[in-house]
């Protein structure tokens, strides 16, 4: 998975307004400049179980990261574009959870994941050949990237091409390297890199690029690409971003599968939200959860970044509802 979670899309990072930074004082909380508690309904204490679900984002407060093949402007051609467009097609949020558990969970390599999915799939079926040469398709380094870039490999293969998946890192390592043509093809995610473009081009105090609409996301995606040098392909219905989850058996038993739901019934002292040290003060994590939904937990505790100690807490009963990815392969089902 994910190595980092996004805790902030856009130059409007930090929502420090009187009123906005909620429910982040008490037992567990960090305890950073917590203003006084707004939760003064019952709540919904933590209810333990194994299964965990994602509540659903009605109103859109996340941004729309979608997973989309950037590919060097030089080396996009339309046969290997529409290979790329292959895996979007076939791929959508709970398809990208199991390829997670796959690696994840399951302890499959990111080349053998893939190469399953791909078969059960069907995607190298009807590819046209490109001109053929040499690729390499960059991952960043989460198992999720190296999957994706697996999945690139075997269509981008199937049209002819000799593909190498190769790691590079961060950000901030690849996207300069895909601008001059030293790697090709890197799996990428729309709204993320739509900011990422757009405070490059224009700092870190640049009007935001991204939002919950996809269409719009991809159009500026586009245009700061074309810039550069680096074309997309067609987005997948696959989405890693941030999400709130809650066991299953908290969902049963409080009635609540939506954060609008999460919100009318659970805004109180009963309820511990928990998420990493920044919460409180993010527009995709507490505070947006206060601005959008009107959600007021009763405390903040100060775990991780949807890691293994924010799930643990709520496998535990000692959460309500965290901050997770909503990729991540231990939402998987089975």
């Amino acid at each position: 998975m994910r190595a980092r979670i996004r805790l902030a899309v856009g130059a409007a990072a930090a929502l420090t307004a009187t009123g906005l930074l909620t429910g982040c004082g008490g037992a567990g909380s960090s305890g950073t400049d917590a203003p006084k508690q707004e939760a003064s309904g019952a709540g919904c204490a933590p209810v333990a179980g194994d299964q965990l679900m994602v509540l659903a984002d009605d109103k859109k407060q996340q941004n729309s990261d979608n997973v989309i093949p950037a590919v060097n402007a030089d080396a996009a051609n339309p046969q290997l574009l529409a290979a790329l467009d292959k895996v979007s097609a076939a791929l959508d949020t709970p398809k990208l959870i199991q390829l997670n558990k796959a690696v994840d969970v399951d302890r499959k390599t990111p080349k053998t994941a893939a190469e399953e999915f791909a078969s059960a799939n069907n995607l190298t079926a009807g590819i046209a050949k490109g001109p053929g040469g040499p690729l390499v398709v960059g991952a960043a380094n989460f198992s999720e990237s190296e999957t994706l870039g697996e999945l690139y490999r075997i269509v981008l293969t199937a049209a002819g091409y000799q593909v190498r998946v190769q790691q590079i890192g961060s950000r901030e390592l690849y996207e300069p390297a895909l601008e001059k043509g030293e790697i090709q093809v890197v799996p990428e995610y729309a709204a993320s890199m739509a900011e990422f473009l757009n405070t490059k081009a224009n700092g870190q105090n640049a009007k935001p690029a991204a939002s919950p609409d996809l269409d719009k996301t991809v159009t500026a995606l586009r245009a700061s690409g074309d810039k550069v040098g680096i074309t997309f392909g067609t987005p997948s219905a696959a989405q890693d971003q941030n999400a709130f989850a809650v066991t299953k058996a908290f969902s049963d038993k409080y009635g609540v599968s939506t954060l609008s739901e999460l919100a009318s019934k659970c805004s109180g002292q009963a309820t511990v939200l928990a998420g990493p040290p920044e919460c409180p003060q993010r527009v995709t994590c507490q505070a947006g959860l206060v601005q959008v939904y009107n959600f007021h937990a009763g405390s903040f505790s100060s775990l991780d970044a949807g890691g293994p100690q924010t799930k643990n807490a709520l496998k535990t009963g000692s959460a309500s509802v965290g901050l997770v990815l909503s990729s991540d392969g231990a939402l998987a089902t089975s």
